[in-house]
């Protein structure tokens, strides 16, 4: 049985100053009318119960991720007591999943992404769950669209000869962000997928490979997982988790891992991680600009306007992003988004933590 499990820790830092560690960018309204963890939850609900859709995340984020979804259990919230990377967290997860049913598929999802083909997904995951029978560490890769530098690649190896109504290759090597050169190369070739950071495994290959490539963290998950039952398992993990090293699952786990598939997939697919990446979700008026909120302009061309509860006007503009809030502004050229997270850093040393 394949459990879904979204990973939804993260602050979105580039999404300030509308997503706050209080209210993360999982919780927010960007698109289709729904929060972001709403959507991931949407478009498994068909084919997945709900009792069998997990999410993991930070103490702070549980009141508001799980007000608006309502429909998952209590417990299937699993609670990092503070972010130590994508390994441990896909570990937590993998010993709570173990302890529930041992026989099980997890798919590791993401709450920061949006997809247009749901059904293709939910087949894709089928698709990679037959693959994972086989003891392969299964990723979804996403078809590129263009040469990007912000995702990381994934090259196909040979096909696999299983037998599924989805292509499949054996992964020859994992490829962290591009230049622009190498990025144009591969994307020419053909032979490249993006990775989505999705990935399908039988709980026991997932946790045979911390045991091989990340063995202090396999003997913290087992603490962990021999005291899951216990009264006293909140205050125990709190003391173990601090001592675990920051590590993704990326370089941990699958770079150095002895058999990956990848499934290229064609989901209309995009990583809402920024506010530039509105710009390819989001449709825009007739002048170029794409509005969430009041917004009145003379003259204003090409820009992203998010505003609160007051009008937002705007004369002679073009190429913005305009982000307004109760308690704090952002105004920054379009191309200079990727230094929203570098402002929440400065905002920190300023001691303006109220604003974060």
């Amino acid at each position: 049985m394949i459990y879904p499990v979204i990973m939804a820790g993260g602050t979105g830092t580039r999404l300030w100053p509308l997503s706050r560690r209080s209210f993360p960018k999982q919780a927010l309204e960007l698109v289709g009318g729904r929060t972001l963890i709403q959507h991931a939850i949407d478009r498994l609900l068909p084919d997945f119960a709900a009792e069998h859709i997990f999410i993991i995340t930070r103490q702070e984020h549980v009141p508001p991720l799980s007000a608006q979804v309502p429909e998952l259990p209590a417990e299937n919230f699993i609670v990092e007591p503070e972010g130590r990377g994508t390994a441990s967290a896909v570990g937590l997860a993998a010993i709570h999943l173990h302890h529930r049913d041992p026989q099980a598929t997890m798919a590791v999802l993401t709450a920061d992404h949006y997809i247009t083909d749901t059904s293709r997904f939910r087949q894709a995951l089928r698709a990679a769950d037959d693959i994972a029978q086989e003891n392969y560490l299964v990723t979804l890769g996403i078809k590129p669209t263009f040469p990007s530098t912000g995702f990381g690649y994934i090259q196909q190896g040979e096909p696999l000869p299983i037998n599924i109504d989805m292509s499949a290759y054996r992964a020859q090597r994992f490829i962290e962000k591009p230049e622009l050169t190498a990025a144009q190369s591969m994307f020419k070739s053909g032979e490249y997928s993006w990775n989505s950071g999705m990935f399908i495994w039988r709980i026991e290959q997932i946790l045979t490979e911390f045991e091989r490539q990340m063995p202090n963290l396999y003997q913290k998950l087992q603490a962990v997982e021999s005291i899951l039952d216990q009264p006293n398992y909140k205050q125990e993990l709190s003391q173990i988790w601090p001592t675990v090293n920051k590590e993704t699952i990326d370089y941990g786990i699958m770079e150095n891992a002895k058999d990956v598939a990848v499934i290229p997939v064609d989901i209309g697919w995009s990583d809402v991680g920024s506010w530039a990446s509105l710009l390819d979700v989001l449709p825009a008026d007739d002048q170029g600009n794409i509005v969430i909120g009041d917004h009145i302009g003379i003259d204003t061309q090409d820009t992203l306007i998010v505003g609160g509860k007051r009008l937002i006007t705007s004369i002679g503009l073009s190429d913005l992003v305009i982000v307004d809030t109760e308690d704090a502004l952002l105004i920054c050229s379009k191309d200079r988004e990727q230094d929203v997270r570098a402002m929440v850093g400065l905002l920190e040393k300023h001691g303006r933590g109220d604003l974060l």
